[in-house]
């Protein structure tokens, strides 16, 4: 049986391996970010009233001379208490390890041309280190 008698059977077959997955689709990306804190974040409520903290992560690749800075744009939905408190402050500069979940969201802007952000929704955060404190 040639190659391409074989590939046209396999292919019109139904398959009998299991899929890669089990669990049901989901139309989101993971993301996962080494960076530092461009600002402090900050709590903003949203049209609904539901507060959020969003802020920014920037993070470097290549050497000194050809470095290239990617900005990321985070929201975290974090109830009122301890930890909205620990991510309410830490200070700009703070190295972060973020994981979340990443969207596309498709827009046209003013002068009618179509783009697109990421929008990223935080999962977890750590801190992997904190700014020097400035000594006056």
């Amino acid at each position: 049986m040639s190659f391409l008698t074989r590939r046209a059977i396999a292919t019109t077959a139904p398959s009998l391996s299991r899929a890669f997955s089990a669990s049901a689709r989901r139309d989101i990306a993971k993301i996962t970010i080494v960076g530092n804190l461009a600002a402090t974040p900050e709590l903003r409520a949203t049209s609904t009233g539901r507060e959020i903290v969003e802020y920014a992560v920037a993070s470097n690749t290549g050497n000194r001379d050809n470095r290239q800075t990617s900005w990321f744009r985070v929201a975290a939905f974090v109830e009122e208490g301890p930890r909205r408190e620990f991510l309410t402050s830490l200070p700009k500069g703070a190295t972060v390890y973020v994981e979340g979940d990443a969207t596309m969201n498709p827009y046209t802007d003013s002068e009618g041309k179509p783009r697109s952000s990421l929008r990223i929704y935080q999962r977890a955060i750590e801190v992997l280190r904190r700014p020097a404190a400035a000594t006056e």
